[in-house]
This record gives structure tokens, C-alpha cells and sequence, in this order.
């Protein structure tokens, strides 16, 4: 199964971002929605590592250590591809809710740089930090759906926790937590306490 790095926004960033869809969703009803339970931030798409899951999972936790919690706020909206000219909206296939934060851009390097050194081919495409709220097979014009999701109230939250995640394509949970790591990670209050044998 594929799995992924990703951070998931709190409920009440969830709820702003389920307003705003609730507005833009029927301008482009041949578009797939996302489900707000699945909202999340990529920030390291690994595929299917197979026998390689334990030891890029000890990678991640490496490049973790001594990490502190990131402090993200929505930024707008956007479309891939990305266009170069300023109608952004014409011929996107996804459409989304972009986040910015001290730190994101690194931590994403550094955990995929890590994954590649346990042996795991990432890509290198450019990391651009963003919740999907919608795609679709074929280009659209979304232009529409756009201006109805209104204006980006910067909505911020703190991310205190980063997952390794599977992604199930079939079933009622399309994602399922592999992993998980407490930011800062490596403190002694995310340590296990020893246990003696006395």
C-alpha cells in the first residue's frame, strides 16, 4: 500500500475550509470532492516502500529528532497545474487550500531526503505545501469555483504531530496511521519510560 508523511489540520481549520466549500462546490459539480475527514498536508509522498517500511519509518524518526512544533496558517487557494499566466484557473485538475509556516519547507526536505537515503526513490518536484479539496480525471475550468470560495481568511493552527499514513484506496477508511511522532520528538516527555526487570 502506498504510504505518506502528512500533517492534519484541527477541526476548527477544518470547519473554516468546510464553509468555503460549501459556497464553491456547486459551481463545479463534475469535480471530486474531497471529504473533510481525509483533509490533510503531504509533506513527503513515498509510494509503496514494501520491506523498506521499517527501516524508512526509523529514517523519518531520525530526521524528527529535536523537531520543534510548527506553527501553519492557510494561505489562499490554488489549482495543479500551476499556470504561469494569471488565470489560474483554467484547466486545473485539483484544486486546493495552500498553507505556509517557518520551518514547513525544511522539514519536508529533510524527511524526504531521508527517505531517499533508506532507499526510497521520492520525487523532486518542487514541495508545495497544500490541503486537496477537489480534483478531477479531466482539466476544468475552475475560475468560478475559485472566486465562490472567497476570500482566505489566514486561519492558523499548530502542528504538534506528524503521521506515516496508508493509503487505502478501497474501504471505509481510505487512510489509516502507520506511525506517529509528537513534535518536538526525542524530548524525554515523548521518551518511553526503561522498565526494569527487578
Amino acid at each position: 500500500m502506498p504510504l505518506f508523511v502528512a500533517l492534519w489540520p484541527p477541526g476548527r481549520v477544518r470547519d473554516h475550509l468546510r464553509r468555503a466549500v460549501r459556497e464553491a462546490r456547486p459551481t463545479a459539480p463534475d469535480l471530486r470532492w474531497s471529504p473533510p475527514q481525509g483533509w490533510h498536508l503531504t509533506l513527503v509522498f513515498l509510494g509503496d516502500p514494501g520491506d523498506r517500511t521499517p527501516r524508512v519509518a526509523e529514517a523519518l524518526e531520525r530526521a524528527l529528532e529535536g523537531r520543534p512544533p510548527l506553527d501553519l496558517t492557510l494561505d489562499g487557494w490554488g489549482v495543479f497545474p500551476r499556470p504561469d499566466e494569471p488565470d489560474a484557473g483554467r484547466g486545473a485538475s485539483v484544486v486546493w487550500a495552500g498553507v505556509r509556516g517557518d520551518g514547513l519547507t525544511g522539514l519536508a526536505t529533510d524527511l524526504a531526503d531521508s527517505a531517499r537515503r533508506a532507499g526510497v526513490p521520492v520525487s523532486s518536484r518542487p514541495f508545495v505545501p497544500h490541503v486537496t479539496l477537489a480534483r478531477s480525471r479531466r482539466p476544468h475550468d475552475v475560475t468560478r469555483t475559485l472566486r465562490a470560495l472567497g476570500p482566505a481568511i489566514p486561519t492558523g493552527w499548530r502542528a504538534d504531530r506528524v503521521d506515516l499514513v496508508e493509503s487505502r484506496p478501497s474501504g471505509p477508511d481510505r487512510y489509516r496511521t502507520v506511525r506517529s511522532w509528537g513534535l518536538p520528538w526525542g524530548s524525554e516527555s515523548q521518551r518511553a519510560p526503561e522498565r526494569g526487570t527487578s
